[in-house]
């Protein structure tokens, strides 16, 4: 019997291959809300900054950053005034990992190593034996000027080393270790550092002047925190002196790229899907939703929405940050939209807002763990997520939203709610429905959530997109209507 076959059309599979461009260029938040500024940009979409006055014109195209970590973009309809109502998609792009401490440097048994800590609910043990690069941004001192540059060190620098069996027979019933002691990674040998190297001491205050000020001990020079090699490297790739190296935040990341995989290229093998997929999937939707034939059906509508997405960073620790859901960001948008009481209270009356995150596709060996009814599949389409304990914000109002938006996309719709006897994860939707904004909580089915890889299914993406496209296309049109009479 012949096997049947998932064969993507050409926009599933553009919009595949541009997810797997979007993942390898975005090991961290700040990569992510670059890449994410970088595409705006090429639209033709004109940067904000929040410490200017800001002129908003109808019909134009803005995007702002915050903290190299966030990202906000929004398209204002040319029968745009304030009052209007937002049709807003947020999302997160931060994910689980191990990042530098403050203080790195450990040398231990001839090993250098270096001492990181978790972020997130990671599934840690997936770490062990992977090739790990770093990544993150250094303050770096230019010409008497000090700058934030982004770096990629895209090559097994690291590596988290398990421990043979036959040291411990017990590994494979049960696995257990402490994450701070027996999971730190290795760097190098000592002694090959030493001959080797270009480094051949610590990195030096860069005047006498200095010196005076930064005793022993001080914590002003950060080359006394981290090995000497990995103030070489950064230099290196960011072509300046290691003494012109203020400060940095570094993450570890799986060097191994995305790919599509499955017999027939159904998956997306990847870390980070949770939560780049669906950020991807805005991003783009709010890009095509400027196209000339999109724009025509947009301002077609009799009041359109302000489009917008918003890409939070920390979503894995609560949100609670200046780049995070719980942040004045969205707000301070809204306002400056919006600047009287009067009509910010209409926009919020007016608006809507999807949360997006990945959601739990149902596992082929691990089928007991999901409700019976339940259970979304990879490239099933769009999932639907209720949680009565209000984990997830979906009611019937936007239920009905999502399965009317998707169902002019000619796409399909999934419902997952956890089991009764299990605990609930969370979205940004429940923070941000604090706004008074009304909001639904939807995602795309992935497996191993929060391992360092992780599954999802590659035509998915394109089925976000057309979720998301259709939402900025008719929203307004279909919310007056609904009568909640």
């Amino acid at each position: 019997m012949a096997m049947a076959t998932l064969q993507p059309t050409s926009a599933v599979r553009k919009a595949a291959l541009g997810l797997l461009s979007f993942l390898n260029a975005s090991p961290t938040p700040y990569h992510a809300a670059m890449e994410a500024s970088v595409r705006l940009e090429k639209a033709g979409f004109c940067k904000l900054r929040e410490e200017d006055e800001w002129n908003i014109n109808p019909g134009g195209r803005y995007y702002l950053t915050r903290n190299q970590a966030a990202v906000l973009a929004f398209t204002v309809p040319k029968k745009w005034s304030a009052g209007s109502g937002l049709s807003i998609v947020a999302t997160h792009i931060d994910s689980p990992n191990l990042r530098l401490r403050p203080v790195s440097k450990k040398t231990a048994n001839g090993y250098l190593q270096v001492a990181v800590e978790t972020y997130g609910s990671g599934i840690w043990h997936t770490w062990f034996d992977r090739d790990l690069g770093l990544a993150g941004r250094v303050i770096v001192n230019s010409n008497g000027s000090f700058h934030s540059k982004l770096v990629k060190i895209n090559r097994p620098l690291l590596r988290i080393p398990s421990l043979a069996i036959h040291l411990d027979r017990s590994v494979n019933d049960n696995f257990k270790f402490n994450q701070e002691t027996e999971f730190m990674p290795i760097l190098g040998l000592s002694i090959a550092s030493q001959l080797n190297s270009p480094v051949k001491a610590e990195i030096k205050p860069e005047s006498s002047d200095q010196m005076e000020n930064q005793t022993v001990g001080s914590g002003l020079n950060i080359g006394a925190n981290h090995h000497p090699a990995i103030l070489h490297l950064l230099a290196e790739e960011l072509s300046v002196k290691p003494e012109e190296i203020k400060d940095f935040e570094l993450h570890l990341f799986d060097t191994q790229p995305s790919c599509l995989g499955g017999v027939n290229e159904e998956f997306i093998f990847s870390p980070r899907l949770d939560n780049q997929m669906t950020s991807y999937c805005a991003l783009e939707a709010l890009i095509e939703s400027v196209s000339e034939e999109s724009d025509a059906i947009v301002e077609a509508q009799a009041n359109p929405n302000v489009n917008m997405i918003a890409l939070f960073n920390h979503e894995e620790v609560g949100s609670v940050s200046t780049t995070g859901a719980e942040s004045s960001l969205i707000p301070t948008v809204m306002s400056r939209l919006s600047p009287t009481s009067e009509s910010l209270a209409r926009t919020i009356a007016r608006s809507f807002l999807i949360s997006s995150d990945m959601g739990h596709g149902i596992h082929p060996n691990y089928t007991s763990k999901y409700q019976q009814n339940h259970r979304p599949e990879l490239n099933g389409g769009i999932v639907l997520k209720t949680n009565a304990k209000q984990k997830y914000t979906t009611d019937a109002v936007g239920s009905f939203f999502i399965k009317q938006l998707v169902a002019k996309r000619n796409g399909s719709v999934q419902e997952f709610e956890v089991r009764n006897d299990m605990t609930c994860g969370s979205t940004v939707g429940p923070l941000l429905s604090k706004l008074g904004v009304r909001t639904v909580d939807v995602g795309l089915a992935q497996l191993s959530m929060h391992s360092i890889r992780e599954t999802g299914g590659s035509h998915d993406a394109r089925a976000g997109m057309d979720l998301f496209l259709s939402f900025f296309q008719g929203f307004a049109e279909l919310d007056r209507e609904l009568s909640l009479q």
